[in-house]
């Protein structure tokens, strides 16, 4: 730590963390506000494995970033060389973030010593084995003209807003530029949320109000399309549930507008400022759960699947906030897989889908699927139809397991978009891995007892066909049929 002179600039490098809890994470501020996203992720991109690049919504003209580098050593690395770093007249000032992670407890040995770990300090006194509350923040969408309104005078609306409710908003001005609507995410408890909700609602009503646009102003929340279908429910039930119990009207964005980029759905609802804060609480319950049991189910599948480093899929983010938003395609530096493998074991596997759907997964000018390769960092290619009258065609993705979890969950989702499949049924599709003709019998188990057990396990179907004869590198055909997460464990 100390300063540095660099043309004529004085920068300060401080350690702002205790050597002992030095993180994964560092925070880099003072960056040019068009500086591109390609050119800092490549930027970050030498000195390791980035794992997760977040935005932080400050009032400074220049931009702030929380990065979190897959090792402690990377982290310093990046914190020694990009200190000194400049582009045009502006000096990056680096700091690091304390690693509040909980995702892996400490080893037992250490935490009797009442040793340091950052994580134990991170966890509420007398309640470590407590799983945090899984925080999910609530998105909003607001017409842009009260963006000021909300932001207030030098940012006092928006300073008491977030000390009264505790939480914390971002409002992503720089995002969709030139857009009628600018959304907004806020952090904090489920309580805090919906209270800073309402505090925003009454804001942009009382500012309609001055301005004589006095129309009852939506309340618009964003929502990742594998949620909604669960705040829909079956026939639509839970959703004219909550408006009858909250007086509102509720309609949803429909499935054509989403993109690979923008996966969140938009909930709209009217009704008075208090019928529409009455439906948040009721909405965000819905969400939250659906939310809550796929992150419980990823974590299974995270323990199954080693080396499988869920955040930079983003399939599960809450609105893939996550990802930096490049302008025109939100998220889309997730287009870059960052790859937590050293030497990615390469795998085929083969997925059968319906014949009809392949116009869809293909897209116009083969669009679709390129975006769709270049997401996952897998190679994706279609096989000729068997027959002429063949039901299904083979889907051939090649590439590391993360590759392979990106690619599928995409190609299941597209699916039931695209309404291949009824809105009741899960999608189950057919894959096939091969393996090694001798490892067969392992697979099987005596008297099929593994293959038995996998079932159980995984709830989805598995054959290993008896006769085969192995192919050219004595390999086996296994089939595994199920939903998406079902398959993957």
């Amino acid at each position: 730590a100390g300063k540095v002179e660099l043309h004529g600039k004085v920068m300060e490098v401080d350690y702002s963390v205790p050597k002992k809890l030095r993180s994964r994470k560092i925070q880099i501020r003072n960056i040019p506000p068009h500086l591109q996203w390609e050119v800092l992720d490549g930027l970050l991109a030498q000195y390791g494995t980035v794992e997760n690049v977040e935005q932080v919504n400050t009032d400074t003209e220049t931009a702030v970033v929380n990065v979190t580098y897959a090792t402690k050593e990377e982290a310093k690395v990046a914190i020694e060389k990009l200190s000194d770093h400049q582009f045009e007249n502006y000096s990056f000032k680096i700091s690091y973030i304390p690693d509040e992670e909980v995702s892996s407890p400490p080893p037992p040995q250490r935490s009797r010593r009442g040793g340091h770990s950052s994580r134990e300090r991170g966890s509420s006194p007398g309640g470590s084995s407590q799983p945090k509350q899984l925080e999910f923040p609530l998105r909003m969408l607001v017409p842009t003209q009260f963006v000021g309104a909300i932001i207030g005078k030098e940012g006092l609306t928006i300073k008491n807003l977030t000390k009264q409710t505790q939480s914390k908003v971002d409002i992503h001005r720089k995002e969709n530029a030139g857009a009628a609507e600018k959304p907004i995410t806020i952090h904090a408890t489920p309580e805090g949320c919906s209270e800073a909700c309402r505090m925003i609602l009454d804001i942009m009503q009382k500012e309609a109000d001055e301005t004589k646009s006095a129309e009852e102003i939506p309340l618009k929340i964003l929502a990742h399309n594998s949620l909604v279908g669960r705040l829909i429910g079956k026939e639509g039930r839970n959703l004219k549930k909550i408006e009858q119990d909250t007086g509102t009207k509720i309609t949803i964005s429909p499935l054509q507008d989403l993109t690979i980029y923008n996966p969140e759905r938009t909930i709209t609802v009217k009704g008075s400022t208090e019928a529409c804060s009455h439906a948040e609480v009721e909405i965000m319950k819905k969400l939250r759960e659906a939310y809550e049991n796929d992150v419980v189910a990823v974590n299974q599948q995270a323990n199954l699947i080693p080396g499988l480093n869920l955040n930079a899929l983003g399939i599960f983010s809450t609105g893939l906030s996550m990802l930096p938003s490049a302008p025109g395609a939100r998220g889309a530096a997730a287009a870059t897989p960052y790859h937590p493998f050293a030497l990615p074991e390469q795998e085929v596997v083969n997925l059968f889908i319906p014949t009809q759907a392949v116009g869809a997964i293909i897209g116009k000018k083969g669009q679709h699927i390129k975006q769709l390769a270049r997401f996952a960092g897998a190679s994706i290619k279609i096989a000729p139809a068997e027959g002429p009258d063949a039901s299904e065609r083979m889907v051939i993705i090649t590439g590391p397991p993360e590759a392979q979890f990106k690619a599928q969950g995409r190609i299941f989702g597209k699916l039931k978009e695209e309404n291949f499949f009824n809105p009741k049924e899960e999608v189950k599709l057919e894959a096939h891995i091969k393996v090694p003709s001798f490892a067969a019998g392992r697979v099987i188990g005596k008297g099929g007892k593994t293959v038995n057990e996998l079932q159980n396990l995984t709830s989805a179907e598995v054959i290993v066909p008896r006769d085969q004869t192995p192919d050219e590198n004595d390999e086996v055909v296994v089939k595994i049929i199920g939903h998406f997460f079902a398959s993957q464990v």
